[in-house]
């Protein structure tokens, strides 16, 4: 069934991305901002995965960088120029766009495109909720035999501009894309791995858009913190665990990510974009792909990593991984390695 999306659907949609984000997924400015942008250019719609026939072929639109990054940028012709290389390079057979994730900014990942280019945005992410790397986001097709990654990325204004294809083994063309985002200014927007509607559906995270649209008007409609935050708990299933003021923040950047430490009274926490870790005295109680959450209690809204500030009041939240529709790589061990060992270094 198809969807036209209303401008009050992209507000939800950013808020209840931020909360699946777990802390990545981009910031809640920049996705308030971009749903201005989309919805004065034109209305996406959002159609169903049953619209399409299993042999359809679809690609993945997402943001790779660090959402941190001050000289991040990408333009509309950029992204833009991302599908329409992609499609031209598949013999335009693509049928529409998917996302890679749950986010403030990636929910409505190729909302944009949508309207530019009047291509339908599909309900069925990569992944619903947010995680760190491109392989991630990926629907386990590295596992594939013989499969070849395909990626046109673009990002990055005057001297950082910068575009290009790239094909080869996933990990190896994922790392090449994320260093590309380091060389723009932080950011690059991606056009990838064009997949069947079959395969989607086996591994990809069909309905998280309305899921996280239908979050986030829950949370919107709390009408004090408390409120937002009982909404979403009963919503995702999921519970308190501390609230208190944030000290002993560290965030820096590594290889494109945004990685970092912080401490709600006994509670530690750990950030590679997205929240690891969740320890107390030592001992990690919670660790991804479980969805560890901020919330700002002054401001009352959803705080990603990056947005985190020392003397902050904010609740954390958890929801166990068995709550959350997930890709089939969040049950893949091997791909938590390179984040461990990221983690490792802030410890």
């Amino acid at each position: 069934m198809v969807k036209v999306l209303t401008y009050e659907d992209g507000i939800a949609a950013v808020y209840g991305g931020a909360i699946l984000g777990g802390g990545g997924g981009g910031l809640l400015e920049e996705g308030l901002k971009l749903v201005e942008e989309i919805f004065a250019t034109g209305t996406p719609q959002l159609i169903d995965i049953t619209d399409l026939e299993d042999e359809d072929l679809v690609a993945c639109v997402a943001m790779v960088g660090a959402p941190s990054a001050a000289d991040q940028y990408i333009s509309h012709e950029q992204l833009c120029w991302s599908y329409e290389s992609m499609n031209t390079y598949m013999g335009d057979r693509l049928k529409g766009i998917i996302t890679n994730e749950n986010g403030a900014i990636t929910t409505i990942n190729g909302w944009l495109q949508s309207v530019l280019l009047n291509v339908p945005v599909l309900d069925a992410p990569c992944n619903g909720r947010a995680h760190p790397t491109g392989i991630m986001g990926s629907l386990n097709l590295h596992e594939q035999k013989d499969y070849k990654s395909m990626q046109f990325y673009a990002g990055g204004k005057n001297e950082f501009a910068i575009q290009g294809f790239i094909e080869g083994d996933l990990q190896n063309t994922a790392k090449a894309v994320r260093n590309a985002s380091i060389l723009a200014g932080g950011m690059v927007g991606v056009t990838r791995n064009p997949v069947t509607i079959g395969y989607l559906k086996e591994n990809g995270a069909p309905h998280a858009i309305s899921a996280a649209i239908e979050l986030g008007y829950s949370f919107l409609n709390g009408q004090t913190i408390e409120g937002k935050l009982e909404n979403v708990i009963q919503q995702l299933n999921g519970k308190h665990i501390v609230s208190g003021i944030v000290t002993d923040y560290l965030l820096t950047k590594e290889n494109g990510f945004d990685v970092g430490k912080l401490k709600v009274e006994d509670f530690h926490l750990t950030f590679c974009n997205e929240y690891m870790t969740l320890a107390k005295e030592g001992n990690i109680q919670s660790q991804f792909p479980d969805l560890i959450m901020t919330f700002d209690t002054e401001k009352m809204i959803p705080v990603p990593s990056a947005s985190i500030k020392e003397g902050m009041h904010v609740v954390v939240i958890l929801v166990d991984q068995l709550n959350l529709n997930l890709s089939t790589t969040m049950k893949n061990e091997a791909l938590l390695q390179e984040i461990d060992e990221v983690i490792k270094a802030v410890l």
